[in-house]
């Protein structure tokens, strides 16, 4: 499986993986021997991955680390229908409830703020256990102006594959990079290593690979 590294664009997020497979007679050995590795290293991430299906969501509010402690709750909109892999249909607006979370992953930086997605609130109100992993974030201003005239934009739509283990996208907002991983407890990492606070706008997309949570899995989280 693939960890990804991005680098948002000024304008629109294009996330691209490409793998190049070379074929060389003198290094025919050390190729078996990565392969072999790489298959050893990432079957943990297969199974995190096995379950996962591409969403997106909207923000609700601007998340702000310097008033928001661990503890704190978040909310995001779901941008369409979303079938989870379980056979649950999360229909859009759904509302993904989160919090703020310590991080263990261990990210340095100047400031973080660490999110982690937990429960999908129906309109019938249902709340359905989720474990998310962040894959992508666009702010208001990197998504594509469909109509410029109304001033009316939408995001990047999201191509996760369960080929992506996590990702590490540099500058998604002025001075901060987004790292995650599909086996943290958490849903991504939020730091700023060139400034002294990490703010993420409302309205900014988040794209997420999603599946339903397994049985027991959100109370042993929350118990960390």
């Amino acid at each position: 499986m693939i960890r990804i590294s991005i680098r948002t664009p000024v304008r629109a997020l294009a996330i691209a993986t490409t793998l190049s497979l070379l074929s060389l007679p003198l290094l025919a050995e050390s190729a078996k021997a990565a392969a072999s590795a790489t298959t050893t290293a990432s079957s943990s991430d297969s199974a995190a991955a096995m379950a996962r299906v591409p969403a997106q969501a909207i923000l609700t509010k601007t998340l702000d680390a310097r008033k928001m402690q661990a503890g704190a709750t978040f909310e995001a909109k779901l941008d369409g229908k979303v079938h989870l892999a379980n056979g649950t249909e999360l229909p859009s607006g759904t509302i993904l409830k989160g919090t703020v979370a310590g991080d263990d992953m261990n990210v340095a930086g100047n400031s973080k703020l660490v999110l982690r997605f937990e429960t999908a609130q129906l309109k019938d109100g249902r709340s359905i256990p989720i474990k998310a992993t962040i894959v992508g974030f666009q702010t208001p201003s990197n998504q594509v102006m469909m109509e410029p005239s109304a001033g009316y934009a939408e995001p990047t739509p999201n191509d996760w594959t369960s080929g992506t283990a996590g990702v590490n996208q540099i500058g998604v907002t002025s001075g901060v990079d987004l790292h995650s991983d599909l086996n943290s407890q958490n849903s991504g990492v939020f730091v700023a290593t060139t400034k002294d606070n990490v703010k993420l706008d409302q309205g900014s997309a988040v794209n997420l690979a999603i599946a339903a949570a397994q049985p027991g899995a959100q109370a042993q989280s929350s118990g960390e």
